[in-house]
């Protein structure tokens, strides 16, 4: 089944801002929602995919490249969750479902959230520069990257604490993870709260650090990471690829790997958006006479026609031989420019040919400017008379 495109879902337009979206998301998660709805799995489907409309257009990075790549770019699950249940998103969007969200007047709120941070922090993600030539632009390729990154400590399993030893409680905030300071003023009572400075949030502390990660819970390793590139990318595009960043602290999930691709400078080929630009030097008989060359692309040889009497920076146009475009169909073209090769040196046989040639009326170009001028003479008299 195809999907849908996001913004159609929602209902909204393509420069739609992050309230529009919202609100629109608001109206179809109220129509659909599964407590309105009960046994309508019609509905159900209805609301899994707005939820994963909004969860992509929500976000800054994942809705640039849904603009940029489509649902090609989200491709493997890289990008957003694929719903399978009702349960993975309230899980998603527990911000939404839970206490203060959208859905407060109509389901009732109140998630009774403490202070305490959610045990571990989600890892950085990496960022990296992928050299690609123009061939691999043209055909789509697999790469396999080496990269430095953390992953989760085998020896603690994530927990930073060696052994069985675990975690006790952080003595300085109870567990909460906060610290309250109480001030009394003429104005009243202020409370001020702050993120536990022992606990660094987590209301716990390791009771004996892990010997291997020292208590970090993730360890520094050199990993390699196999991605495939779409045909058709450019310079500043990029690919997230899920899970391929560092590993978070404290069993955090891993963050992203940002792919960013660089076009490498061709040799021959220049690239115009999805055309592709050739020049193709000839011999001045080739182009007086006419001949059958071939010329390289981006896929092979192509044999092409120059026709008898071709004159320098003539065109010739080989159709769908330039870059394909990204996340739609069709392709560019090959551009052939042609040049004619002027020799600078020439043997004593070959000057002697050349100077007979120059005896030749069709050698010499036509001197034709007193008809121009008589051209431009009679448009004058045209115009005023």
């Amino acid at each position: 089944m195809v999907k849908r495109d996001y913004y159609e879902v929602l209902g909204v337009g393509k420069n739609a801002s992050t309230a529009e979206m919202k609100a629109a998301y608001r109206k179809l998660a109220l129509e659909f929602h599964p407590d309105r709805n009960p046994d309508n799995k019609e509905a159900e489907e209805k609301f899994k995919e707005a939820s994963e409309a909004y969860e992509v257009l929500s976000d800054n990075d994942k809705r640039t490249r849904y603009d940029q790549f489509g649902h090609n770019g989200l491709r493997g699950g890289q990008d957003f969750h694929q719903y399978t249940n009702i349960n993975d998103i309230f899980s998603t969007f527990g911000d939404i479902f839970g206490g203060g969200s959208i859905f407060d007047d109509f389901f009732g709120g109140g998630s009774g959230k403490s202070g305490r941070r959610q045990q571990g922090e989600r890892g950085p993600d990496l960022k990296i520069r992928l050299q690609l030539t123009l061939e691999e632009i043209a055909n789509g390729t697999q790469k396999t990257l080496k990269i430095k990154r953390y992953i989760v400590c085998d020896e603690c399993k994530g927990s930073g604490a060696k052994g069985s030893s675990g975690h006790s409680t952080c003595h300085s905030c109870s567990g909460s993870g906060e610290i309250r300071q109480v001030s009394r003023s003429m104005f009243g009572q202020f409370v001020n709260i702050s993120t536990c400075p022992t606990c660094n949030g987590e209301g716990r502390i390791i009771k004996e650090r892990c010997t291997k990660c020292h208590g970090e819970s993730r360890v520094r390793t050199e990993d390699k990471v196999e991605i495939e590139i779409p045909a058709g990318v450019e310079s500043g595009n990029y690919l997230p690829v899920r899970g391929k960043g560092n590993a978070g602290r404290r069993g955090g999930q891993y963050g992203d790997l940002i792919v960013i691709m660089d076009e490498k400078e061709h040799d021959v080929f220049t690239r115009n958006g999805h055309n592709v630009l050739f020049r193709q030097s000839i011999s001045y008989p080739d182009a007086a006479l006419g001949a059958d060359i071939e010329v390289p692309t981006l896929y092979g040889t192509e044999k092409i026609r120059i026709d008898a009497g071709t004159q320098p920076n003539t065109t010739i146009t080989l159709k769908d031989k330039g870059i394909p475009k990204l996340n739609s169909y069709g392709q560019g073209d090959q551009i052939v420019i042609v040049d004619v090769y002027v020799p600078t040196k020439l043997s004593s046989a070959e000057k002697e040919l050349m100077k007979q040639l120059a005896d030749s009326d069709n050698i010499h170009p036509k001197n034709d400017t007193a008809k121009r001028k008589k051209d431009f003479f009679d448009r004058v008299k045209d115009a005023f008379f």
